[in-house]
């Protein structure tokens, strides 16, 4: 049975993983092949991520809806429907 981290470390944990998913949100949205629409929603997502005032639960549960808005865009490049995949199951991890 895994062990409970404390709440110091869980944050730490939480941060890591936003830094994580906010360089690859910001190559996402700065990726010419990447359709306009989808590197605006990747900019909106990475924005999202940074609003400290709300606890990472939520920015992450909100990330994780715009990024599900997106992810069935049929216009959306394969190799970035993955990244944004990978990115929400980083997020599901906070979320709960």
């Amino acid at each position: 049975m895994p062990r409970k981290l404390s709440k110091k470390k869980r944050i730490e944990e939480y941060e890591k993983r936003f830094k994580h998913v906010m360089s690859i949100l910001s190559y996402i949205s700065e990726d010419r092949t990447t359709p306009r629409n989808i590197r605006r929603s990747a900019k909106e997502a990475l924005k999202t991520l940074t609003m400290t005032d709300q606890s990472h639960a939520i920015r992450a549960v909100q990330t994780i809806n715009i990024l599900d808005d997106i992810s069935q865009d049929p216009n959306m490049p394969a190799y970035t429907r993955t990244r944004i995949w990978n990115i929400v199951s980083l997020l599901e991890i906070v979320k709960e």
